[in-house]
């Protein structure tokens, strides 16, 4: 049967259900399919509810076996969506899978969507999407240049490291002639430049990559380079170099080539000691063999303590990209388990070790800022390439560090200083083209994850909410938007991204009254420093929100914070209404309205709080509405002048009694637990 091209085509009488909307019945509509989404609208008169699912935002399409109701597909979509697709006509489905199967895999940047999405902007509000996000002067906000940090032209045109931005901060001292010798003797060039700096403390979050040193090499250069990293931190004689990959692994990876070189070239010495006509040919042959597993071996390595004299190493043990990749399929596997037993539950979670790999990189922000915060210690962070697990260890501890990051728009410049402009392989780790599916993982998933699981243990310390995070994990692997595309920012200016697409974040800022946290509160004290968490396991949570869309029979529930956001903006009108009415008061009677503050009897939940993260709580006086045109007053309340007097409650005290680093209590006990139990329907 010939492959048809459905693009521009559209297919009647098509049932869909997306099990992530909570859906229970299929909808009846039409399906089409454009160069850039599949699109359903149903038939319904009365709702036309459209269903939009860009290409590039499907990870996989599977067909299975016709039935007498026709022809089924399931749609897998990177943000974990599951839509199951009933189509009447087997051929109209055989075409529609292979059109999928091709789009939903681009081989070029220019069949991306970002290239044809044309929002309704001209091009100078196009140039200035671009520039709503200023690296620049993020770094003047830490004090940066200084006499201790300085930037340098040495990558200018990325000269020296084609990964990197053009524009870096490194050590004052740092010549050029140790710049460039540091680079190659660093992993794809990458040399240790400024992340973070931190200006209570004058300590600097440093990243690079791996030292070439295989099994004993050394470079003067950079060994200069980390003195001169060390000596840009005056009260501190030494730094932390933090190593993120598992030392055992590495070892074992250096031992493993060391043997193979080793047995080669025993072989070689045989072979000599035997031959009697040596050949040429064969010898050429085992010295290349030999000189290529000695390359291989140079590739790996982490610094010796001995050459590097003003270094503490130390290894943190996050897993590589292959692990977190089969890590995250488990954990999306354990999210559509229909109804599952408890047990078939945890051990899916404890099989999967995706809170584990969590803890690994918290546990590395810990680790750093504890030694830049409390300890006044510069860190040196890489992992192999630098690219990937360097930047999940420098983006927490800059969360832990920085309250300014826990603001929407700081998230937005983390983001886009640690993974965008720092280089991280956008194209390969998210599949925005087709290729190596290797290369696939989910590393800045994991990060954003990270940012989650602090913002339940802090739930006053960040701006943003659940609902932010997954906004922006979506438009990592969406490609409406140029922002996350390309794999580092020379890719990006080649591609001339600025001149065709737009950028992510103008548009994500125009949404922030739906990514805000109701209970955000900038004067609490904890989140004006250093966010200290806990990192025990059991303080680690299944992100519900992102992984577990199928929640089979129950009905989509509010959330504890847009109760609260509603609950916030109904108080507003009705403080509105009450300043109206109190206008309307002063004309009827012609005398001024006071107000004075009643505090509410309040059932506490717990005798035993001793911590207090909220404000004073009110004065206990009372008074009552006092009118008459005599201005008599009642005996019990106070003397005051002929007024209206009106008592007013304190509603923003949510905190009382609650804890001193979160700042609120416990909600998540007093969500309702009720549901519907009846078994989803399924698709004939």
């Amino acid at each position: 049967m010939p492959i048809r091209n459905k693009i521009g085509e559209m297919v009647e009488n098509v049932r869909l259900l997306e099990r992530s909307c909570g859906q229970r019945k299929p909808s009846v509509g039409t399906l089409y399919l454009s160069a850039t989404h599949t699109i359903f609208v149903e038939n319904n008169p009365e709702t036309r509810k459209e269903t939009w699912v860009p290409h590039s935002m499907v990870s996989g399409v599977e067909r299975l076996p016709p039935s007498p109701t026709g022809s089924q597909l399931i749609l897998r979509c990177k943000d974990f969506r599951v839509i199951l697709v009933l189509i009447p006509q087997e051929r109209d489905c055989v075409d529609i899978h292979a059109s999928l199967a091709r789009l939903s895999r681009p081989e070029k940047y220019s069949e991306l969507y970002c290239l044809s999405f044309n929002p309704n902007v001209n091009k100078e509000q196009r140039e200035e999407s671009w520039a709503f996000v200023d690296l620049a002067a993020d770094y003047r906000r830490m004090g940066v240049p200084n006499n201790l940090w300085v930037t340098t032209a040495a990558n200018s045109e990325y000269r020296v490291c084609d990964t990197y931005p053009s524009e870096l901060f490194v050590p004052k001292s740092a010549t050029p002639a140790v710049i460039v010798g540091s680079s190659r003797f660093r992993s794809r060039g990458r040399f240790p430049v400024l992340s973070y700096f931190h200006q209570d403390t004058l300590a600097a979050v440093c990243r690079c990559s791996q030292p070439l040193s295989g099994f004993s090499g050394r470079c003067q250069e950079d060994e200069m380079m980390l003195q001169a990293v060390m000596k840009s931190n005056p009260g501190s004689d030494y730094i932390y170099v933090v190593d993120t990959r598992p030392k055992t692994v590495l070892c074992a990876s250096l031992g493993k080539e060391y043997s193979e070189v080793m047995e080669t070239a025993m072989k070689l010495v045989n072979y000599l000691r035997s031959s009697s006509a040596l050949q040429h040919c064969l010898l050429r042959a085992f010295l290349n063999e030999l000189n290529a597993m000695a390359n291989r071996a140079a590739g790996k390595g982490y610094e010796n303590e001995d050459h590097y004299t003003n270094i503490k190493l130390q290894f943190i043990g996050i897993e590589n990209i292959h692990v977190m990749r089969s890590s995250q399929q488990k954990i999306v596997d354990v999210g559509e388990m229909r109804s599952p037993s408890m047990t078939d539950f945890l051990f899916g979670l404890e099989n999967s070790g995706w809170l584990k790999h969590i803890k690994a990189i918290l546990d590395a922000g810990v680790f750093i800022a504890r030694a830049v915060a409390d300890e006044g210690i510069s860190v040196l962070v890489h992992c192999s390439d630098g690219w990937d697990r360097t930047a999940q260890a420098c983006s927490v501890a800059s969360l832990l560090l920085d309250p300014y990051y826990r603001t929407i728009r700081g998230l937005m410049v983390l983001i886009e200083r640690d993974w965008v402009s720092f280089g991280h392989k956008f194209s390969h780790r998210y599949a925005h083209l087709d290729g190596d599916p290797k290369e696939v993982s989910p590393v800045l998933d994991q990060f954003l994850e990270c940012a989650w699981q602090l913002s339940e243990q802090f739930p006053c310390a960040f701006e943003f909410n659940e609902r932010f995070l997954i906004a922006v994990h979506s438009h990592i692997y969406s490609c409406q938007y140029g922002t996350f595309l390309g794999n580092c920012e020379k890719e990006r200016r080649d591609l001339r991204l600025r001149e065709h697409s737009h950028s992510v974040w103008p548009q994500l800022w125009k949404e922030r009254s739906q990514f805000t946290n109701p209970l955000y509160q900038t004067d609490l004290s904890p989140s004006q420093g250093v966010l200290r968490p806990n990192t025990s396991p059991y303080c680690f949570k299944l992100w519900k929100g992102l992984y577990n869309h199928t929640e089979k029979s129950m009905p989509p529930r509010q959330s504890p914070a847009d109760f609260l956001s509603t609950v916030r903006e109904e108080s507003k009108q009705l403080e509105e209404e009450l300043t109206n009415q109190q206008e309307r008061l002063t004309a009827l009677t012609g005398k001024p309205i006071t107000w004075e503050k009643v505090a509410v009897p309040r059932r506490r939940r717990r005798t035993d709080c001793q911590k207090h993260g909220g404000p004073d709580p009110p004065a206990t006086t009372h008074g009552r509405l006092i009118s008459g045109p005599d201005g008599q007053t009642d005996r019990k309340a106070p003397r005051k002048d002929p007024a209206l007097t009106l008592p007013l409650r304190d509603t923003d005290d949510f905190s009382a009694c609650s804890d001193l680093e979160s700042g609120v209590a416990d909600l998540s006990s007093r969500s309702s637990s009720g549901g519907d139990d009846n078994k989803e329907a399924e698709l004939e």
